[in-house]
């Protein structure tokens, strides 16, 4: 089964999807560009299968579902979404930010005082966050080669 992602994932699939970089391909695919716009990574989801994968590093890695999964939902309905906190969370270089912290909890911070300069309650923006991942814990994903 693929594990719980840090919270700070749901703010940059928030982000990919305002900045244009998730391409939908068809109901089971898609394609995501970094944050860099120097990676493309290819999204598989399997409704039937309550399956997914992902060739980004937090999946392929770390086993987690990564951001790119969660854009993907978001925004075949699967997921919560919000168009202004994505709004919010528009233009963040999460690659840059991710290697200066070295910690997500410290990302996450910045990434929530990004949205506050852009006028979204960073509580509020938390609270959308909590839901989101109460959400991805119920999908209980699996990859596809696991599925039954």
């Amino acid at each position: 089964m693929l594990k719980i992602p840090p919270r700070v994932k749901v703010l940059e699939a928030l982000g990919a999807i305002a900045d244009g970089r998730v391409k939908v391909i068809d109901e089971t695919k898609a394609e995501v560009i970094s944050s860099e716009g120097d990676r493309k990574y290819r999204v598989y989801y399997y409704e039937n299968l309550n399956a997914a994968n992902s060739t980004d590093n937090g999946t392929k890695f770390r086993h987690y579902i990564g951001y790119p999964i969660i854009a993907f939902l978001m925004l075949k309905g699967k997921l919560p979404f919000d168009k202004r906190f994505s709004e919010a969370l528009k233009g963040i270089d999460w690659k840059k930010v991710n290697s200066t912290f070295k910690d997500y909890s410290k990302t996450e911070e910045f990434a929530l005082e990004k949205a506050k300069e852009r006028g979204v309650d960073p509580n509020e923006l938390k609270e959308f966050v909590d839901g989101v991942m109460e959400e991805i814990k119920k999908l209980r994903l699996v990859y596809p080669w696991e599925a039954k």
